[in-house]
């Protein structure tokens, strides 16, 4: 590794500490978290861009479309994880000039037993990728789930999202993260 890539490094280590909070939602059944018992679960979202296209993954069942990311593994680094999620799901290839965007927190229910509300914190990074993907290695309840990368216009994918989240019975709980980070993203672009 060379002096430049340690440095950098060690520098979105450094602001990832200090990751502006992007928003707070709270899921519709959750009127309250007083006197709950809390799941917390770490995540990170990637965001890599070819002028106005971007890179999402497509889950059929749900018909919508997602940033890359997932859960961190317990004590992974985050930054090591965002890579590792942006590569395991896309096949990402050459992930340079990783910087933090903010962070994303949700309250919602949990459906286990151990605990009544999960408190979802998502990294949200930006990130530069080589056009060509290589091979995606998903999880088996991704591939049942009709998951696969795509590069598509941001502003088609959120139109998508948002047709998802009126008309469709089979929208996911994520898609207003998602729609929501892919709105905050073209602000960022006009901006």
């Amino acid at each position: 590794m060379t002096l430049n890539l340690v440095l950098s490094y060690i520098y979105v280590k450094i602001q990832t500490n200090y990751m502006k909070l992007l928003k707070t939602h709270y899921h519709p059944d959750i009127t309250s978290i007083e006197k709950k018992t809390i799941f917390k679960r770490l995540a990170t979202r990637s965001i890599t861009m070819q002028g106005d296209t971007i890179l999402l993954m497509f889950t059929e069942r749900y018909d919508d479309y997602s940033l890359p990311g997932g859960g961190l593994d317990s004590g992974e680094d985050k930054v090591e994880g965002m890579v590792r999620e942006l590569k395991e799901e896309t096949g990402a290839l050459n992930i340079t000039n990783i910087k933090p965007l903010g962070i994303y927190e949700e309250f919602r229910p949990w459906y286990k037993p151990d605990f009544d509300v999960q408190h979802m914190i998502s990294y949200c990074y930006t990130c530069d990728i080589n056009n060509e993907l290589g091979e995606s290695s998903l999880e088996s309840y991704e591939i049942k789930n009709g998951m696969s990368a795509k590069w598509i216009n941001i502003y088609e994918a959120i139109a998508h999202n948002e047709n998802t989240m009126a008309t469709s019975e089979k929208k996911g709980m994520s898609i207003e993260r998602e729609t929501f980070l892919l709105k905050l993203i073209v602000e960022r672009i006009r901006g």
